[in-house]
């Protein structure tokens, strides 16, 4: 039984994901239905935490709007996530960027990873 819950999560699996980390800053583009029309939709802000598990893993996105701070998570290997853009990585030294809730403005910044 537990053979065949594998081989169905394998296949769930997309193979074209960038790779994500908490503290990067990316692009979502999502399908979303409004009536009977279908549009896709961007969502950009910064990954604050990351599960992983396989056909279930998801993240969740912040990003702040007109002095809101407005959360969304994602379930990566849907079909309504159409692409994920990666724009900059953050360097960060936790798993869960959840104090970023406090800050506004500068101090909640990100500092980018710098690649040598």
């Amino acid at each position: 039984m537990a053979g065949l819950l594998e081989s169905v999560n394998a296949q769930q699996v997309k193979e074209s994901l960038p790779q994500l980390r908490p503290g990067d800053s990316v692009r979502v583009h999502a399908k979303v239905v409004e009536g009977g029309r279908e549009r896709i939709q961007v969502f950009e802000g910064v990954v604050m935490r990351l599960r992983k598990g396989g056909a279930q893993a998801n993240f969740t996105v912040r990003r702040v709007t007109h002095g809101v701070g407005v959360e969304r998570t994602f379930l990566l290997n849907s079909p309504r996530v159409e692409k994920v853009e990666v724009l900059r990585h953050g360097q960060v030294r936790r798993a869960r960027l959840y104090y970023l809730r406090g800050r506004t403005g500068k101090a909640a910044r990100i500092k980018e990873k710098r690649i040598d």
